[in-house]
Order: structure tokens, then C-alpha cells, then sequence
């Protein structure tokens, strides 16, 4: 199937609309209604079964910055929820990074890590860019970017995060803010903030007061697209119709529940979104690190693994830390079957196909 040309003019969709310094989603909005809010944040707080944790341990393959400075172009590192590292032209990209051992503005309390990273933010190696779909604290964290400061070279954002940043203490000079459709080209790859449907705040007083994006990733041989935190619209379409088909999508699966249909997707939806986008390989994120919902913390792969299995897509499930390698890829096994005490080497009874694939 043959690659659009990326230089062509973007697709005729709406950026995100703002209305008295806030931004809406150009799609209507479902409310909960006070009630039902109440009873979502009830249940966060008091009524969480205990399966949304793991019972066992998460198993975690350690990179060293020796490992990394010599795996070739085009691998992929998952290191934790939506915490990517791309090697791609020699030199390191890192989505939405967060280090820090919970998904709050304090660390006393909220979302406690399932696992440790792979690697320290001491030992990554120097990066050309840091890559952020939104502010929520499990995508964007003040320590692991007051740590990955001097070793970033530049720091691409939606419009308003970049504010943050500096507020931060980045270098104005290192921060790139883009709107919806918006490219800019680093070190020979192009980067182009594409749509998504979700929000934005860190507290009660900024809400949607900076966009959210997703992002398309593209140089003369690779196409990736990262999803950030979205819920299943039509500018999935849009975009794989302009800058597809994708060589890797990095898609949400994990963190839904039916009472947020708007911004985030269930895994039928990630699947669907997958193919809007004409992706070839599907490697599923914001899962298996942080307690961010009131479903199973492995259910996100069962079910992607069994959907994708049905519709015949390809996918894969590496552990944290292992590479994924884009130009010999590979599907690598059902790890978290272990975590909860079933042998990795029986059969998914909710695909109904062995768990490792050859």
C-alpha cells in the first residue's frame, strides 16, 4: 500500500476549540451529572476490587544506557503506562515520560507504580527530544522533567504545555508548542501534532486550559503514530488517510470504564482506531503500571490480544524493557499471565490460541 505524501496540505479538520481560555473537543461531550461523578470517585476511592493491582511481581527487563547506545535504529523500548523510548536516526525519543513512583501531585498519595523502569533517568542516554500528548500527571511529571532537563535537547508539546515546561525551568529555546496538524522536523524525522479527544488539568483552577494531541512520527522509512490518552473519534480516519498506514501504533488500551466513553477507549475502540489509522503493527500502552480504573489490571491485554487474534492483527506485547524491533518484528509472549500465577505457556482461553506466538 503506498505511503501519502506528508508534504500535502493537512486534512480540513478543526483544531480544538476554545471558548473563554478553555478548550472543548469539537465532538459534544456526554456528562456524568453530579451524582454519578460522585459515584465515580466513591468507588475510585473506597470500593476498588483487588484485582486492580497485581498479585504478583511485574516482570521488568533492565536496560543499561550500553544496551541502547548499541541497539539499532528503529527499536522501541516500553518502560512503564505511556513511556516509550524510540531509537530512531541514531539518536532517543521518549514519550510522555514518568518516572516517579506515583501518578500524583503528591507522593504520598495516589496511583502507586506496578513496577520499577527499566532503566534509571541517571542512566538514559542523551535525548533529542521529548515527545508529550497532555499534562495529566501519568503522562507528564515535574521530577522526571526537572531530571531529563539537561540531557533533552528540545521538547515538542500541544499548544500551552510547553508553558508548563518553562514555567518548569526548560529553556524556552528547547520548547516547541504545536497546534492540531502543526509539523515540525528534528533531526531529519517530521513530528506532527494530530487530533485526539480528551482533556487537560492538574488541578481544579486549569482545566483544559492547554490542549492534548496525538502524534504522527515519520522519516523516509518509518511511520509510528503515538495516541497519547483519547477516546475513539472519527479523526483516526483522518489522519491514516493522510499520514498512513503506520509501521507501529502506540495505542491506549487501559484506564476505561463505560462512564468515560469520550476520553478514552475501550480495547474494541483501540482495535477500530488501529485500523483507521491503516497501522501494521499494534503494540498496546497506558497499561500494566498504574491503578488508574476499576477493571482487572490485565484485562486490557486479554482483550486486545483476543480482538486482535480475531481480526488477524498483528500485535504485540513486549515486557517493560524489552525491545521491539521495527525492522524484524515479533509478537513476543503473554507475560502477565505469569504475574497472576497461570503458566505462559497454556492456552489463552480468552483468545482461544496459544499464548506464545512463533
Amino acid at each position: 500500500m503506498a505511503k501519502t505524501d506528508p508534504t500535502s496540505p493537512a486534512p480540513a479538520l478543526p483544531t480544538l476549540n476554545k471558548h473563554q481560555g478553555r478548550y472543548r473537543n469539537n465532538a459534544p461531550m456526554s456528562r456524568l451529572g453530579f451524582f454519578r461523578t460522585v459515584g465515580v470517585f466513591w468507588n475510585a476511592l473506597f470500593n476498588k476490587p483487588g484485582h486492580t493491582r497485581p498479585a504478583g511481581e511485574i516482570p521488568v527487563q533492565e536496560v543499561s544506557r550500553q544496551q541502547l547506545l548499541a541497539a539499532p535504529d528503529n527499536s522501541v523500548f516500553r518502560l512503564g503506562h505511556s513511556t516509550v523510548l524510540l531509537k530512531l536516526k541514531g539518536v532517543f525519543w521518549l514519550t510522555d515520560p514518568v518516572f516517579a513512583e506515583r501518578a500524583s501531585p503528591v507522593q504520598w498519595a495516589g496511583p502507586k507504580r506496578f513496577h520499577q523502569p527499566p532503566i534509571s533517568l541517571q542512566d538514559l542516554p542523551p535525548l533529542k527530544g521529548v515527545i508529550l500528548s497532555h499534562n495529566h500527571y501519568d503522562h507528564l511529571d515535574y521530577m522526571t522533567i526537572q531530571a531529563l532537563m539537561a540531557k533533552t535537547e528540545h521538547f515538542l508539546t500541544p499548544l500551552g504545555v510547553g508553558d508548563t515546561l518553562i514555567e518548569w525551568g526548560v529553556p524556552a529555546g528547547k520548547v516547541q508548542q504545536l497546534d492540531w496538524w502543526q509539523s515540525t522536523a528534528v533531526h531529519g524525522i517530521q513530528f506532527v501534532a494530530t487530533p485526539a479527544q480528551h482533556f487537560s488539568g492538574r488541578s481544579l483552577r486549569d482545566a483544559n486550559r492547554s490542549m492534548w494531541a496525538s502524534w504522527v512520527i515519520h522519516d523516509e522509512s518509518q511511520r509510528i503514530f503515538f495516541s497519547g490518552d483519547t477516546g475513539y473519534f472519527d479523526g483516526f480516519k483522518a489522519i491514516g488517510e493522510h499520514y498512513g498506514p503506520f509501521d507501529l501504533t502506540l495505542m491506549e488500551t487501559g484506564a476505561y470504564n463505560v462512564d468515560w466513553p469520550n476520553v478514552h477507549m475501550q480495547p474494541e475502540e483501540t482495535l477500530q482506531a488501529h485500523l483507521d489509522l491503516r497501522g501494521k503493527w499494534l503494540l498496546p500502552i497506558h497499561n500494566g503500571t498504574f491503578d488508574l480504573a476499576m477493571h482487572a489490571w490485565h484485562e486490557p491485554f486479554d482483550r486486545i490480544i483476543s480482538l486482535a487474534w480475531e481480526k488477524n492483527v498483528s500485535i504485540t506485547t513486549p515486557q517493560m524493557g524489552q525491545p521491539f524491533y521495527m525492522d524484524y518484528p515479533s509478537r513476543g509472549h503473554a507475560w502477565w499471565l505469569g504475574v497472576e500465577g497461570v503458566n505462559e505457556g497454556a492456552t489463552d482461553r480468552a483468545a482461544g490460541v496459544p499464548t506464545r506466538a512463533s
